[in-house]
């Protein structure tokens, strides 16, 4: 497939990254756009040297993705999509090395916390680096035997290493969920399938506010996929909530949540309206089977 020079899609490591697949997978067609931390890759985006921005915010086994609730909220950018990648691990390591060989691996570590179980069953010393497919590169540039890393079959491909060990993530579900982000909004549109709604609240400094915002959402019959909470801005007084809900801000349930959302609140700010990936209605279907 011919690339299309004139769109491109930001990530957050080197070529080979996971999140570099999630591009691939994504828009083939499109060229992505390696970058060293996630403020480089939003930073592209604002900056119009990227379309769109591919980035990870929580894993299945590992859980959140450290720093990025943090960036979304003050970026000035748009969520318009969400995608679900499965996320495969190989343990990479030199043109003829063996996993006798080894005595340390690294990677990003999110990568070695979802492969905990390989990384003790080999006695391995690991070692947490930026990112998977940057192991990949110093594993390569080392020309160490006994060095190894935790990265992606795509990487193995770049840095010429050997796969001495595929698939060696903990739990066969492994997967992240990456959001897709605009420099301009593309609000989903009202009853056009399933959609999910992302915004940041912080409630207001009395008795049983968070109780209350809640309130809202469950006496509406309307699900929330995901809260999470942090703190803004290094302070210990106000705490922020990150949060996913089932439904589109005009539907008639929705809208009364989020009035009892905002009469309970300081701020409000809703981050993106789109459509739910596919996941999710598969994912359920296999939990009611």
């Amino acid at each position: 497939m011919a690339i299309n020079q004139n769109k491109t899609i930001s990530y957050q490591g080197e070529p080979g990254a996971n999140s570099h697949l999630a591009c691939l997978d994504f828009r083939p067609d499109w060229q992505p756009l390696a970058c060293a931390t996630f403020e480089g890759a939003l930073e592209a985006l604002k900056k119009g040297k990227a379309d769109l921005a591919m980035i990870p915010v929580e894993n299945s086994v590992a859980g959140r993705v450290a720093d990025v609730h943090h960036l979304l909220p003050d970026s000035g950018l748009y969520i318009v999509g969400e995608r679900f990648e499965p996320i495969h691990h190989q343990l990479l390591g030199v043109k003829g090395a063996q996993l006798s060989d080894l005595q340390s691996v690294s990677s990003h570590v999110m990568a070695l916390g979802q492969c905990r179980n390989k990384i003790k069953q080999l006695g391995l010393l690991a070692h947490p680096e930026a990112d998977t497919a940057g192991s990949a590169r110093l594993v390569f540039e080392a020309g160490d035997k006994s060095r190894a890393a935790i990265a992606s079959v795509l990487a193995a491909e770049i840095y010429g290493l050997d796969i001495l060990a595929k698939d060696i993530e903990d739990a066969a579900h492994n997967t992240t969920r990456f959001l897709i982000l605009s420099a301009s909004p593309r609000k989903a549109k009202a009853g056009d399938g399933p959609v999910i709604t992302t915004f940041v609240f912080r409630v207001r400094n009395v008795p049983a506010a968070l109780y209350k915002t809640m309130g809202g959402f469950a006496t509406n019959g309307v699900n929330m996929t995901k809260l999470e909470s942090y703190q803004p801005e290094g302070s210990f007084n106000a705490t922020m909530f990150y949060a996913d809900i089932e439904g589109h801000p005009d539907d008639p349930m929705v809208r009364l949540a989020m009035e009892e959302l905002t009469f309970f609140s300081s701020e409000v700010r809703v981050l993106g309206v789109y459509k739910a990936a596919k996941f999710r209605s598969e994912l359920k279907k296999q939990e009611s089977a």
